[in-house]
């Protein structure tokens, strides 16, 4: 079977939509099919083109046995709602256009959001007389509604209505949690034309490893008690609530706040960070993915933040699984399934969204308590072996994508 998947994120960028298409294609590649990606020049979340790369009208790689055709965008940085909009619709054009250029296919499969890579699934398959799977990663435009990027009414309902006639029209839809489900079926599709494939952990790549390693050495974090937030720092994580913690816990020397990651409010972090004159708190720009398992490592708990919205029940950051396969405790400012995992699992602290005093103080119980520590982290690593396997999870997806092919 020829899998077309279209994706605005694909490696060597690094966030969580580019690791799931990548470690599910390259499964599939292993299992004896064969996948191409249409993507974009590596260029998130700077907007900038990552070196060895250019913004051609096309051009081709291959990565894992995996065929990628990288087609030309509109630059932006992750910011600004025109310039990102300009951004996706040149992609739908630009992977509508080109995807000439890909020939046998047997099912289309488009990841969202945004819905204009939606979209563009919906032309391509159209185009290929093929059947089209609809990918849903996040609810837009619920997401960027809540975080305060659009609130002009006008674009808000020519959005919803994009989101409708996407659903209706897809012939799958693969959603990334059980609530995404339950809202697609309010919007008027029928139950058994959603499947549920949530994102999990490579056991290949994430495995326990000593606390001491050339990550923590580098930066010097050998003798200190390290909470880490790994991952984009945009408007929707509220990273000002760690701040606001690490300025609570100054005194405590032994302390580090450890912030990784690139996103449209990192500088606003950053300008805080110095303002406040926060000498616990140590923040390093967006690493290459291979290094994630040694940063986790040399982490004694894991942040995993939200802002306190009612659509944040919803969602489930793919961090919480990695985090869990690496035996590290997790400090989780995020309600709804999210939570759900982690009580049962009992692999972290749950706090409420966004206050400050609770993470400090979920912070301190877990730098007073090694032994509450290390339990939790085990039983994190248990249980996301039994549930969150990728290697499970992407032989699942196939069988969906194999359903659709033969109808």
């Amino acid at each position: 079977m020829h899998i077309l998947f279209l994706t605005h994120y694909f490696p060597p960028e690094v966030n969580a939509p580019a690791t799931r298409t990548y470690e599910n294609a390259r499964r599939w590649v292993r299992a004896g099919h064969r996948v191409t990606i249409i993507t974009c020049a590596p260029n998130h979340p700077r907007g900038v083109v990552y070196p060895g790369f250019s913004n051609r009208i096309w051009q081709r790689d291959e990565n894992d046995g995996i065929r990628v055709l990288r087609v030309f965008t509109y630059l932006s940085a992750n910011k600004g709602f025109l310039k990102r909009t300009a951004n996706y619709i040149s992609y739908m054009f630009s992977a509508t256009l080109l995807c000439s250029l890909v020939q046998g296919v047997d099912v289309v499969v488009s990841t969202s959001p945004q819905f204009f890579c939606g979209m563009a699934g919906f032309w391509v398959s159209r185009l290929k007389r093929r059947p089209w799977v609809l990918e849903i990663r996040d609810l837009w435009p619920e997401s960027i509604i809540t975080v305060g990027a659009i609130k002009q009414r006008r674009i808000i309902k020519m959005l919803e209505k994009l989101e409708s006639f996407l659903y209706l029209k897809a012939d799958h839809i693969v959603s990334v949690t059980r609530s995404f489900k339950l809202h697609i079926i309010k919007k008027g599709v029928m139950p058994e034309r959603i499947s549920v494939v949530t994102n999990g952990a490579d056991f290949d790549k994430f495995n326990p490893l000593p606390k001491q390693n050339d990550t923590s050495k580098e930066f010097g974090l050998e003798d200190k008690f390290v909470v880490s937030y790994i991952g984009t720092h945009g408007m929707a994580h509220s990273l000002q609530t760690v701040l606001k913690a690490a300025n609570l816990l100054k005194t405590e020397k032994q302390i580090v706040f450890l912030l990784v990651g690139d996103g449209a409010e990192r500088d606003n972090l950053v300008k805080e960070k110095e303002a406040l004159g926060l000498e616990n708190v140590l923040m390093l720009p967006q690493q290459p993915k291979e290094k994630m398992p040694e940063f986790l490592a040399a982490s004694d708990a894991c942040m995993i933040l939200l802002k306190k919205s009612d659509l944040f029940k919803t969602v489930i950051p793919s961090k919480i699984f990695e985090t869990m396969a690496m035996e590290r405790p997790i400090i989780l400012g995020v309600e709804g399934e999210s939570r759900e995992i982690i009580e049962k699992a009992k692999s972290g602290l749950c706090i409420e969204p966004e206050n400050h005093q609770q993470l400090a103080e979920a912070v301190l119980r877990l730098y007073n308590d090694p032994k509450l520590s290390e339990s939790l982290g085990r039983n994190g690593r248990r249980f996301v072996k039994d549930n969150f396997d990728r290697d499970k999870l992407a032989e699942t997806y196939l069988g969906i994508l194999q359903q659709v092919h033969r109808g």
